[in-house]
């Protein structure tokens, strides 16, 4: 190098840009977003089961994966909350049943009548438990299918239903007393429960 050279400084690119500053609640949703987990590791995961368990709720295979999709972009929106949650599945699965039945009362108020066709749905194999878990309502099926299809806990259902763990107890007593009478035929040979 010569001893006549001029140093070039080369200011840092820091310098150059100003970045205005964030309010404080898009930098905190900006730090939940990163401390979450990947939303897309979630829909990955939880999507096709969370469309399953609608379908055997509503017994309508199509309204329940409109109702998953409508409850994950929910859940997208919401990520850096909901992907916080014990269960975010569950809460998926809460908005999706909350959005279907809205559109169920939209079909019956305009007399259209509500499909409870669970053949493609999947999981059920034997034809007889899919038309006893199709005649129970919609509150009964709900907890049936959160606690034996998604091996939901009663306090997991009663948060993703927004009900108290009572009535959660209750419902699947009845409905399992319900599916037990109509589905006897099925293990005649098996000892009847007292209590």
């Amino acid at each position: 190098m010569e001893p006549d050279a001029a140093v070039v400084r080369v200011p840092s690119v820091d310098s150059l840009v100003t970045t205005p500053d964030l309010p404080a609640a898009a930098t905190a949703a900006r730090r939940d977003a990163l401390t979450a987990p990947p939303f897309t590791d979630f829909y990955r995961v939880s999507r096709d089961e969370v469309a399953r368990a609608l379908a055997l709720t509503l017994g309508d295979a199509h309204l329940a994966a409109e109702a998953a999709d409508e409850a994950m972009a929910r859940a997208y929106a919401r990520w850096a909350k909901v992907g916080e949650y014990d269960n975010p599945a569950g809460w998926v699965y809460r908005v999706g049943l909350n959005w279907a039945t809205s559109v169920v009362r939209r079909r019956w108020r305009r007399d259209t009548e509500v499909h409870r066709d669970l053949s493609d749905v999947g999981p059920i194999a034997e034809p007889a438990v899919r038309a006893a878990l199709a005649e129970l309502d919609l509150r009964h099926r709900s907890v049936v299918v959160c606690r034996y299809y998604l091996q939901m806990s009663v306090a997991e259902i009663a948060a993703a239903l927004n009900t108290a763990p009572g009535t959660v107890k209750s419902r699947l007593h009845r409905a399992m007393r319900t599916l037990q009478s109509r589905l006897s035929h099925l293990a005649p040979d098996a000892p009847k429960e007292t209590r």
